[in-house]
């Protein structure tokens, strides 16, 4: 038997003595997972640091290496992220009536686990403890196929992980990680019907394309973020350039952040040279429209067809539209369905637009940055999902379960 096949099957093994844990072991066993990960923070560090070395060398990109690097912050934060998930209610199990039919039959749903869940990521050594912590809390085993540049680091996380199923008496194989990063071993894994339930991949439109072109598993797509920020005519400029600023600078190199700024024609000889100044004080590149282009400085002028770039550091997309309508179809064309921002007071146009726009997580006056599970009350999150089967946006404990029917009767036979 394959590696490969030898770990799906032992997770599909160890994932159906899982899938009957209580809640309160399960929640056991995740604070001390969240201990182990803060008393284990220097060993997890060194690890990062052979990882970092070597993207260096590699000459990763400015956004890859923000990804990739971990700080006594960041893991203070896995082990928080850890905690909440113990602290949310657990899905698994929940059953919702259905009533009962004229010949007497009980119809309920139950929630329950997936069965496997296999990660395919790229430099978020972070993405280890987070689904390790969402797929454990949910019933689930995981498969964590990490890319090769993040390596060290995913695997000393998940050792933390299994020393503490050890101490519980639980299979270690709830959390695998693929100890070889060979592409050739991620196209046998996604051949893995029989074991494993579903592939979420995490990384560039290239892993993304080619999980789903290759997969013989159901595929949830965590796709690029090509988020927008449309500032309307009746919107408050001070709130405006606040969600600009949190959105395009805070953090570039995630998939949240703000890559097309939208602005309303009746303001945007006011408004856009407030943002000119803001741009260049935070040396933004400003890729923009003709007609943008008459209120800003040093800005590149771009045609029609390039806008809808994940640029992922410090540039941004400007287009002067006409009205909220041209703004909807500007994202409908040009967004992937990940994160969309309006900056109204008008609470009819504010509607309008979260009905209409046509993305996982659609705001009214707050930051772009806010499309993320822990900051949507989901403790952590296992991605975004981008398409809508089945699920839709940050993916927490409730998108890592299905429901089965449950039907009760009392010798009932169909005529």
């Amino acid at each position: 038997m394959s590696l490969i096949k030898e770990l799906s099957k032992s997770a599909a093994t160890a994932a159906r003595k899982l899938a009957v844990l209580s809640t309160q072991k399960k929640n056991q066993v995740l604070n001390d997972m969240a201990a182990m990960i803060r008393a284990k923070a220097d060993t997890i560090l060194q690890a990062n640091e052979v990882d970092l070395d070597n993207a260096r060398q590699a000459q990763l990109s400015d956004a890859m290496m923000d990804r990739l690097t971990l700080t006594h912050e960041r893991i203070e934060d896995m082990a928080v992220g850890i905690e909440t998930i113990a602290n949310l209610a657990d899905p698994v199990g929940i059953e919702r009536e259905l009533g009962q039919r004229p010949n007497g039959l009980q119809i309920s749903k139950m929630r329950v686990p997936l069965g496997v869940v296999c990660m395919i990521y790229e430099a978020r050594p972070n993405v280890t403890a987070d689904a390790g912590a969402l797929c454990f809390k949910s019933g689930n085993g995981v498969i964590l196929r990490g890319g090769k540049e993040a390596l060290a680091s995913s695997k000393a996380i998940a050792s933390v992980l299994q020393d503490v199923l050890k101490q519980h008496d639980l299979p270690v194989e709830l959390i695998t990680v693929v100890p070889d990063p060979d592409r050739g071993l991620m196209q046998e894994l996604l051949e893995q019907r029989d074991h494993i339930d579903v592939v979420i991949p995490r990384g560039g439109e290239g892993l993304i394309n080619y999980v789903t072109e290759n997969s013989k598993i159901p595929v949830i797509q965590h796709f690029k973020g090509v988020c927008h920020l449309y500032i309307d005519k009746d919107a408050d400029f001070e709130v405006a350039m606040q969600l600009l600023l949190n959105g395009k600078t805070q953090r570039t190199g995630v998939c949240n952040a703000i890559e097309g700024l939208l602005v309303h024609q009746d303001i945007a000889a006011q408004f856009l040279p407030i943002v000119d100044e803001a741009m260049h004080n935070h040396k933004v590149k400003m890729h923009v429209c003709e007609r943008s282009d008459e209120h800003l400085t040093d800005a590149e002028v771009i045609s029609d067809d390039d806008f809808g770039q994940e640029y992922l550091g410090l540039e941004i997309a400007i287009k002067t539209v006409e009205s909220v309508d041209d703004a909807m179809e500007h994202i409908s064309r040009f967004g992937s369905h990940h994160t969309e921002v309006i900056c109204t007071q008008n609470e009819i146009t504010a509607r309008r637009f979260q009905r209409t726009v046509d993305a996982s997580v659609v705001m009214v006056n707050a930051s772009s940055r806010f499309s993320d599970g822990s900051q949507l009350g989901l403790g952590a999150e296992i991605g975004i999902a981008t398409t809508k089967l089945h699920a839709y946006g940050p993916m927490g404990l409730e998108s890592l379960t299905t429901e089965k029917y449950l039907v009760m009767g009392t010798g009932q036979v169909r005529a």
